[in-house]
């Protein structure tokens, strides 16, 4: 190899290239935000090198399902996901987005917790797209358009099905996303906003995936008693559309369904023989989401992430709470709404089988705001790789790197990313396979992850000796056309 001279040269680490393939020892080079070269580069030069001896140097990993819509413009540093080693985020989960909007509607729970300001809202999903491009983020963005957003822009009272004439309005809005370049739609048929949507509603508003083959992502009716009728409904709307279906953050919650994910698991595999499917998770045993007063969500523990009536209550568990309101559970969950909270609904060896179910992906599904968030904002990834990776023994390093990379670009679509190869996107984090672990918790969620040693966004260094460097190279990412052919062997 003729030497040469790089922007950037990673030199000396152990490279886990997000195939799944064995590590190997080699250097690293960048040029113009491409991985320029990899192997022994003795005698390259570089602007800038990165001395990476005793490092694992590995993709940056993609987070499959944020709520960052909003956080990439109004918190564009990020410092909660590159400071873990996160190069690009998926928005719009759940069925809520940042566009479509109108300046003047009032936003229901749970699209205001992605805080959206009425000033400078985005009508249209490519005026979304457009001001993040103008206003580059710390990391790469790849949005869809949500259902329950397009509900709530469309019509006057949602505790309905959708008319035939809201129904063409809300398709005419999903052609415009995938015209701007939206990876896909998601759904939330399990908030308010989109319960009274039908199947059949779903499937006519979803008919623009199917020409461009975009993904069809959701957050299911049900993950508790009716898990696997919901399967069935999300794998019907998947066949219906012809288009590859994302079950998100795969649970079965409630004491009653634990250990159900030995049925839910073999039920996705063998769907997966006919279909488009796969899945992903967050390595934690509680989840969160708008606070909600139903008696399912308040069968286990709930601490209360946020509250717009009551900010104090933010790091408090709710039983505390109702005792010294002298009110019920149930009633003090409705004083603290609007708001958000953490809820212990899963069993840990639901969640370790999930996990290590062969297609699952990796998303924290974190909620960037509030002064308690849950701490898979800040602790997700490393948590996989030095808890559950090295600690615990539940698969191999290369496997979880693939878990947070590889898999997840060649499931959304994320052209030249999730591994390093040359001409790549140079995309890449060095870390401590010995050391890295994720500091937050559920009483100091903030706190960065320890051993990551550097991140790199798109050739730029934008996390070292942990701190931010001030780098805002991400860029928009658009599904790139692909044939049917293309996408079903992908």
């Amino acid at each position: 190899m003729t030497p040469t001279h790089h922007d950037l040269l990673i030199r000396g680490g152990t490279v886990i290239d997000g195939t799944r393939a064995p590590r190997f020892d080699a250097d690293i080079a960048v040029r113009g935000g491409r991985i320029s070269a990899i192997g022994n580069l003795a005698g390259h030069s570089a602007d800038t090198v990165i001395e990476a001896q005793g490092r694992i140097v590995a993709p940056g990993f993609i987070d499959s399902h944020t709520h960052d819509d909003q956080a990439v413009l109004s918190q564009a540093a990020m410092p909660f996901k590159v400071s873990q080693g996160v190069t690009t985020v998926v928005a719009g989960n759940c069925g809520i987005s940042a566009a479509p909007l109108r300046p003047d509607m009032e936003l229901p729970m749970p699209l205001s917790l992605i805080d959206t300001p009425a000033e400078g809202r985005f009508t249209t999903f490519r005026a979304y797209l457009d001001a993040l491009r103008a206003q580059p983020s710390s990391v790469n963005v790849a949005a869809m358009v949500g259902h329950s957003t397009l509900r709530a822009v469309t019509m006057g009272s949602l505790d309905r099905e959708a008319t035939a004439e809201e129904i063409a309005a809300m398709q005419a809005l999903v052609e415009e996303a995938m015209e701007a370049g939206a990876i896909g739609l998601s759904t939330g048929t399990f908030y308010p906003p989109a319960v009274k949507a039908t199947t059949e509603e779903i499937i006519e508003v979803c008919r623009p995936l199917t020409a461009r083959q975009a993904l069809y992502v959701t957050h299911m009716r049900d993950e508790a008693d009716q898990v696997m009728q919901s399967l069935d409904e999300t794998f019907r709307i998947g066949r219906e559309l012809d288009v590859p279906v994302v079950v998100s953050h795969h649970k079965v919650q409630s004491p009653q369904n634990f250990g159900k994910s030995q049925v839910t698991l073999p039920h996705i595999r063998e769907a997966m023989k006919k279909q488009r499917i796969c899945l992903d998770c967050y390595p934690y045993t509680a989840g969160s989401t708008m606070i909600r007063a139903d008696r399912g969500m308040l069968d286990c523990r709930v601490l209360i992430a946020d509250s717009q009536p009551h900010p104090e209550c933010a790091g408090r568990d709710l039983d505390d709470i109702a005792r010294e309101w002298g009110v019920d559970r149930v009633e003090a969950s409705r004083r603290l709404q609007p708001g958000s909270a953490i809820y212990f609904m899963m069993d840990e060896k639901d969640v370790q089988r999930i996990m290590a179910f062969e297609d699952t992906m990796i998303g924290s599904d974190g909620i960037p705001s509030g002064e308690k968030p849950h701490p898979r904002l800040w602790g997700t990834f490393p948590r996989v790789l030095g808890h559950y990776s090295r600690d615990v023994g539940l698969f191999p390093l290369e496997t979880a790197v693939w878990k947070m990379t590889g898999l997840t670009a060649r499931n959304f679509g994320l052209h030249q990313r999730g591994t390093l190869q040359p001409g790549h996107h140079a995309d890449i984090v060095v870390f401590d396979a010995q050391t890295i672990r994720d500091a937050a918790s559920y009483e100091d969620p903030k706190k960065p992850a320890e051993g990551i040693d550097a991140v790199i966004v798109n050739g730029a260094v934008t996390w070292q000796h942990g701190a931010h460097t001030g780098a805002r190279s991400g860029q928009v990412i658009t599904r790139q056309p692909t044939t049917s052919h293309e996408s079903r062997n992908a």
